[in-house]
């Protein structure tokens, strides 16, 4: 049995973690969970937790969601 993590399945770890930064981001937020997954999934650290290779899977969802919030800030302000 292969365990490898690879692009192909990777997509199986996704929905978890996905959603449980949401979570995070909503209460911080005070946002829907509609608002706080869109949010998630239209940014970069999404595209980079999406891409086995940078290995971004790795993290839990406290370090994800610290992640997405110092990339809003930053591209706050550019």
């Amino acid at each position: 049995m292969n365990l490898d993590i690879t692009n192909e399945n990777l997509y199986l770890l996704l929905p978890g973690k996905v959603s449980r930064v949401a979570q995070i981001y909503a209460h911080e937020h005070h946002v829907t969970l509609i608002e706080a997954l869109r949010c998630f999934y239209h940014s970069d650290t999404y595209k980079r937790l999406a891409d086995e290779s940078t290995k971004l899977w790795h993290y839990g969802p406290v370090a994800l969601y610290q992640e997405l919030v110092d990339e809003l800030k930053q591209r706050g302000s550019e």
